[in-house]
């Protein structure tokens, strides 16, 4: 692999660079995390095997490419004409990923793939935001980590990232963003923002961080409220534990809100806890369908409640929807953030990634959720955690 760190082999996200056979279901880059969302983890072995079938030969000549996605060939190419003269294959390659339209595609260098990698296990080195590339160009702060450098220096979402170090960040791609905030722990960042028509300049330092992807608490009533942040390594069996550890009778609600996607082997586990097998979603690879099904065993009678808001992205838009369309649970909050796309890595000439997207993924009822979201059950706002448990008062909890 060229000296590229190990990486998931199954990812609806990045991964298997040298024949781009790995699938990857990404969602908003994440500058904190590293950019990652819905992959397979090589630990994942016979379970990635088991749920999904990939193919890892080439697309069969004439395959048509859908609108709004990058040529891998064409990709691959202008990578390799740059390298041949001595230029950047990486900067090459996203021109040509940027013209195509492609909104999800993107170009990563082996640093961002390492920590890409590094984020998959809830560890990284960085400042503590989460940050989106709209359609103008402008990189916004989309999330911050609560209690981390950026928080203490008085980063909000929302704020405008204007430059890095002096670096204008308007227009890059996030993963680009991404290798400018990243450093070695205890290094200072300098970050021009800017917030309600005024700028700002802010120097955090950069810091060793971690998630911890599952937390736990009990509410009145034997109300068991399981908060998923990520589907990192390891989070879909602590959810099945926390779903076996609750209450007997008691109800269980499923928060969701603010989880930008994962691991898909560890989504699909975590669904796994409350289906008995089944279909989870399904994929597709340039036309031709896959399948990710749930292991069998889980529990189908506790009462359960999604949580889910517009910060609900990618893999954990793949749980709701398989809990939703299945009857399992009751979504409530508000729409989900829509993310619904595949993505395909291929390793290119200089050991940079190409991430393009190859399909969408459906939720068991067939809706395909890119672009559209999910629309819970019951809608909520500030106050959605109120309505789910009044939701599963109504479905037999603390009665």
């Amino acid at each position: 692999m060229l000296g590229l760190p190990s990486i998931p082999a199954f990812c609806l996200r990045p991964r298997d660079p040298r024949r781009g056979a790995v699938l990857t279901l990404t969602f908003v880059g994440v500058v904190a995390v590293g950019a990652f969302t819905g992959c397979w983890d090589r630990e994942d072995g016979a379970a990635a095997a088991a749920v999904a079938r990939t193919d890892t030969s080439a697309p069969a000549p004439g395959t048509v490419r859908a609108e709004g996605t990058a040529d891998r060939e064409a990709v691959a190419r202008a990578a390799a004409e740059a390298v041949a003269e001595g230029k950047s294959g990486k900067k090459a390659a996203q021109e040509v990923v940027s013209r195509s339209g492609d909104r999800w595609g993107t170009v990563y260098d082996r640093g961002e793939y390492a920590a890409f990698a590094e984020g998959l296990d809830g560890h990284w080195t960085g400042v503590g935001v989460w940050a989106v590339r709209a359609q103008d160009g402008m990189i916004t702060v989309d999330g911050v980590e609560p209690g981390g450098p950026a928080a203490r220096a008085g980063l909000r979402a929302g704020d405008r990232l204007l430059s890095v170090d002096g670096h204008g960040v308007t227009g890059l791609a996030v993963a680009d963003v991404v290798a400018l905030l990243r450093g070695t722990a205890g290094t200072p960042v300098v970050l021009n923002l800017s917030r309600g028509g005024a700028d700002l300049t802010e120097t955090v330092v950069r810091e060793r961080l971690r998630i911890e992807p599952v937390t736990v608490r009990r509410l009145a009533g034997d109300v068991t409220v399981i908060k998923v942040t990520s589907f990192t390594r390891g989070s879909g069996d602590r959810v099945r534990a926390a779903v076996r550890a609750a209450p007997p009778g008691g109800g269980v609600m499923l928060d969701l809100r603010g989880n930008r996607g994962g691991l898909v082997a560890e989504a699909v586990t975590a669904a796994s806890a409350f289906l008995d097998g089944g279909l989870v979603a399904t994929y597709d690879v340039r036309g031709e369908q896959r399948v990710l099904n749930a292991a069998p065993g889980g529990d189908t009678a506790r009462p359960l409640v999604a949580l889910v808001d517009g910060g609900t992205m990618s893999a954990a838009e793949l749980v709701t929807g398989a809990l939703q369309d299945r009857g399992r649970a009751v979504a409530v909050g508000s729409r989900t953030f829509g993310k619904g796309s595949v993505q395909m890595p291929t390793e290119l000439p200089d050991g940079s990634v190409a991430e393009l997207t190859v399909g969408t993924y459906r939720t068991p009822a067939g809706r395909s959720l890119d672009g559209g979201g999910i629309t819970p059950d019951v809608p909520a706002g500030e106050r959605a955690e109120e309505r789910a448990v009044t939701v599963l008062g109504g479905l037999g909890v603390g009665s």
